[in-house]
């Protein structure tokens, strides 16, 4: 199948783009390289470098390479940035996403796949998370994901539009050659990995006095490679009609665990100071994944937070200065 990848030099899409070509689909990447790496890309997809917001690129981009599938990745995704910034989050994540939407089905792809997030969820009534709790965006960048999956329902309602939205909660982990390099760098992991390679002093807690065990946010972490197999388990699923899942582990462990079991692995004492909440964190997110593993038999292959972090760690050592550009 030919798919187009928006988003696929970044972390999540181009470990997805990845699998695809391993599975033998023809990819086409779209990123406009303001957080994404070109060498992150596959060498077997094409690229094309440009912006969701560019509508006659967007319609060129269709009309030359006939995708048969779109995979949504490109996204502005920080929470506490999209607390400070909610017009750049409410803007341009829905309007971009508009226009990707309507070149689509201008040129007749029924197929799309939507990156969304755990941060539909902003204290949960119940743990694990589900697909029947109910939405209450944590965030503006939650709400920007609630909002397009509003208009997917829709389109498939009016236009015959099949779609799988994966609101997946934290990916980790890398492959051997496709990790996490972000800047600025805000995912827990790759940070405390930072100051074991030396590159900082210490890592930051940001508020240890949470209603959990050791004060600490509690985080469901599910390995970038399963989530990967899920988009495509659910893209292969979308002529049976469209579908939404909650994708993660099912286990949750700390900010403190993580960091202890950093230290087991890399052998560095890894310190750690205390600082303010961030804006926008719940307390505790762990998800259900009960519906996927059901229906489309999806069964993560790292279900510890250990082979999750040493993956990391592995991908990390290899390339100390992340991706050459």
């Amino acid at each position: 199948m030919r798919i187009l990848v928006t988003g696929g030099a970044g972390y999540i899409g181009s470990v997805v783009a990845e699998q695809l070509v391993k599975t033998g689909h023809k990819v086409v990447v779209l990123d406009n390289l303001s957080q994404g790496h070109r060498a992150a890309v596959p060498p077997e997809a094409v690229f094309i470098k440009g912006d969701l917001a560019d509508s006659a690129m967007l319609r060129h981009v269709f009309a030359q390479h006939r995708p048969e599938a779109v995979m949504h990745f490109a996204s502005h995704t920080l929470v506490s940035e999209s607390v400070q910034k909610p017009f750049l989050y409410l803007g341009a994540n829905v309007v971009n996403g508009i226009n990707l939407l309507r070149a689509m089905l201008e040129h007749g792809t029924k197929r799309f796949i939507l990156s969304s997030t755990a941060n539909l969820f902003d204290n949960p009534p119940k743990i694990p998370i589900d697909e029947t709790a109910p939405i209450v965006p944590g965030s503006p960048y939650g709400e920007s994901k609630f909002i397009l999956e509003r208009i997917l329902y829709w389109l498939e309602k009016t236009q015959e539009l099949r779609y799988a939205s994966l609101r997946y909660f934290n990916a980790a982990g890398a492959t051997a050659e496709r990790g996490e390099d972000h800047n600025p760098e805000t995912h827990l992991i790759p940070i405390v990995l930072s100051v074991a390679l030396g590159k900082r002093t210490a890592v930051t807690i940001y508020g240890d006095d949470y209603p959990t065990p050791d004060g600490t946010c509690i985080r469901d972490y599910i390995h970038v490679s399963d989530l990967a197999r899920a988009h495509i388990l659910a893209l292969e699923a979308l002529d049976a009609g469209s579908r939404i899942y909650n994708l993660g582990n099912g286990r949750g462990f700390s900010v403190r665990q993580v960091i202890e079991t950093a230290r087991k692995i890399t052998g560095h004492p890894i310190p750690a100071e205390v600082g303010p909440r961030r804006p926008g964190d719940p307390p505790v997110l762990v998800a259900s994944s009960e519906k996927i593993r059901r229906e489309l038999g999806w069964q993560p292959e790292f279900t510890d937070l250990e082979s999750i972090i040493a993956s990391a760690w592995h991908w990390h050592r290899k390339f100390p200065d992340g991706y050459p550009d």
